[in-house]
């Protein structure tokens, strides 16, 4: 039933997708890999590993825990697939360590038996909560483990698997252990259904950070080559989404009316809408250039980035950072890059995918929520510089204080590939 009704909603979803990427567009939809017409190269007969991450958060997330593996075990093969297509550049980019890097299978049986087989992997390993019924079914069957790492549950995916958990609980039944981040997404898993002892709390593999440290030096070179003086102070509004600009450009313009040596960087979370974000830039009165077409020497007081990969050199110039997709309802964007450079941190009410970070950084003293328009202008103000000085060293203290993840879910992978968990799959004899 589920491989009929997938089917019928490629069908009617297909064509128009065409349309709108491949004519219009004019990118690949890459049917050839998701379709196993193109395989990935692989390497017989020594034990490996397949990494499975949907987008961009998920890949960078994971840019640790790889190279850990790669540097424990430099015979392992890792093969990684990512659903997206800006999550696969990011992986070709972040992930050197990765033998293949590819877009995951579409989820029909056929399609997902013949990657498997190419492959061979030991051990089929899931990033956060991407549950594909036959991939995961597959895996059980050509795996000798199927992990779940970095796992989370937010309370509306909570609402929905516990509502149709007769449904659901075959699916996650083919994972053998859940490692996840919180003491609440055990028991959330637990109230599904899940047997307890497949269940761990190991922490997030996210605050395991390990981001290129910027010198005051280089501060100031990247200061210079945008035309900053060293009195300018940077605001850095990262991956925000549509219905977020128009409040934070105009809290921005009203800000400057006090202190105008104040900039914005806004990089909104899909690059593509930078041209809208642009316009709206512009129609608050504010002069605007995107990233990309940015001209040395040229005067600015918002830039655009409609660039991947650049957000975080940012947010280590940044004296306030506003986390996105917080002031709308899409869950809120990862706060722990800015809080990595030790930037004061601020977001508004909707931080459900972060909900556990985002209490410890308020409860600590390290980021403030913002409820409104009125308190967006205040903080941009920047009235009280000891105390954004205060915050931003709080985050850098609250983010090593969680850090550990990464050595567990190694540990984890490590014995189930050596046997030591549930093996119901083909084994490969470890080197």
């Amino acid at each position: 039933m589920y491989s009929v009704f997938l089917f019928l909603a490629l069908l009617f979803y297909a064509p128009g997708h065409f349309i709108r990427m491949r004519l219009l567009k004019k990118q690949s939809l890459f049917l050839r890999n998701r379709l196993g017409l193109k395989l990935p190269a692989t390497k017989p007969n020594v034990p490996s590993l397949w990494i499975h991450a949907v987008s961009v958060g998920e890949v960078l997330s994971l840019r640790r825990l790889v190279s850990e593996l790669r540097a424990r075990h430099p015979d392992w093969p890792i093969y990684f697939s990512t659903l997206t297509k800006s999550g696969y550049e990011i992986a070709r980019k972040a992930l050197p360590e990765a033998e293949e890097i590819f877009f995951v299978p579409l989820d029909f049986s056929r399609v997902v038996r013949r990657f498997f087989a190419a492959l061979k992997p030991q051990m089929f390993v899931l990033a956060e909560s991407e549950f594909w019924p036959q991939l995961l079914r597959q895996a059980r069957r050509h795996c000798r483990s199927v992990v779940l790492i970095n796992g989370r549950i937010s309370q509306r995916s909570f609402e929905r698997y516990h509502r149709w958990r007769k449904l659901i609980l075959p699916v996650l039944g083919n994972i053998d252990c859940f490692l996840v981040q919180t003491d609440r997404d055990l028991q959330r898993l637990e109230r599904i259904g899940i047997d307890r002892q497949k269940l761990e709390v190991a922490g997030n593999l996210k605050v395991d950070l390990r981001l290129p440290p910027v010198s005051g030096e280089e501060k100031a070179r990247l200061r210079a080559g945008f035309g900053l003086s060293h009195d300018q102070r940077i605001i850095v509004a990262g991956s925000t989404h549509r219905g977020e600009e128009a409040m934070i450009l105009e809290a921005f313009a009203a800000a400057r009316k006090d202190g105008p040596e104040v900039v914005l960087v806004l990089a909104p979370r899909h690059p593509e809408r930078s041209a809208e974000v642009e316009k709206a830039a512009v129609g608050a009165g504010l002069r605007a250039m995107k990233r990309t077409g940015a001209e040395p020497g040229k005067p600015w007081q918002v830039l655009i980035l409609d660039t991947i990969g650049e957000l975080a050199k940012f947010y280590a110039l940044a004296d306030l950072a506003f986390v996105g997709g917080s002031l709308v309802s899409h869950g809120g964007q990862n706060l722990l890059e800015p809080a990595y450079y030790g930037a004061p941190l601020c977001f508004g009410p909707h931080m459900d995918n972060f909900a556990d970070l985002a209490e410890l950084f308020v409860r600590s003293g390290a980021a403030r929520i913002i409820h409104g328009q009125e308190e967006l202008e205040e903080i941009f103000k920047m009235k009280d510089k000891k105390a954004l000085e205060e915050m931003g060293r709080k985050a850098r203290q609250v983010l090593n204080s969680i850090q550990g993840a990464t050595a567990r879910t190694v540990q984890v992978i490590e014995s189930r590939m050596a046997g030591e968990g549930a093996a119901h799959g083909p084994a490969v004899p470890l080197a």
